[in-house]
């Protein structure tokens, strides 16, 4: 083998040497960045908007997906050790929608959408938790545009922590499907090649983070 081959491989098998280093390195800092999660006390928690997202996407000309959020909520979820037992509100000012586009926003709160001004909320008020397998089903009343439906959420539940200011935070992961013409949003057409111009199935997503304040410290 000439010499400059030989500098070839030598140089191979060192970037070998070095990738393998640094993926031994950061498989290390994940496992030591690891989060030790506490039980989840009992009480009443109010959904943080700053660290949440309502959130729901849309299929466009049946090519992409259109995501908004509503920006403006509150909420509260009253936990119980038993999740069976907890329960979910939360109200939405159906106003603060945001796609990222100021036009298609104004559009969506007209009457040929959410027409915020007859109807300027949207809510949920869970009716029952249920086990389901290895996690759990959240049901209950959604409201929109004045149409009340049964929908229900699978959901999962982080464990909690404390904050620097001695608060407890729990966070939640839920995600459901609704059909926006059962609440009576019906603008659209179907077009000449099949499909929808704006589909009629909306994925509803929702990342809480919920804080119980801590105790007022003893006198």
């Amino acid at each position: 083998m000439n010499r400059s081959k030989q500098s070839l491989l030598l140089l191979g098998c060192a970037a070998v040497l070095v990738a393998l280093s640094l993926s031994w390195l950061v498989a290390a800092q994940q496992k030591t960045a690891g989060v030790a999660f506490e039980a989840i006390p009992a009480g009443d928690y109010r959904i943080d908007p700053s660290h949440s997202v309502i959130g729901f996407s849309i299929r466009h000309f049946e090519l992409s997906l259109v995501r908004g959020r509503f920006k403006d909520f509150t909420g509260t979820i009253h936990y119980d050790t038993d999740v069976t037992k907890s329960s979910v509100e939360f109200t939405a000012k159906v106003e603060s929608i945001d796609t990222g586009v100021t036009g298609r926003d104004n559009h969506l709160r007209t009457a040929d959408f959410f027409d915020v001004a007859k109807f300027p909320e949207m809510t949920f008020k869970s009716t029952k938790v249920e086990k389901k397998g290895s996690g759990y089903l959240l049901h209950g009343d959604f409201t929109l545009k004045g149409v009340t439906k049964q929908i229900s959420f699978p959901f999962d539940v982080s464990g909690a922590i404390k904050d620097n200011r001695g608060n407890t935070r729990l966070g939640v992961a839920a995600e459901t499907k609704i059909n926006r013409r059962d609440y009576g949003i019906t603008w659209g057409a179907k077009m000449p090649n099949g499909g929808l111009n704006v589909g009629d199935e909306v994925v509803i997503d929702l990342q809480l983070e919920a804080i119980k304040a801590a105790a007022p410290a003893s006198q």
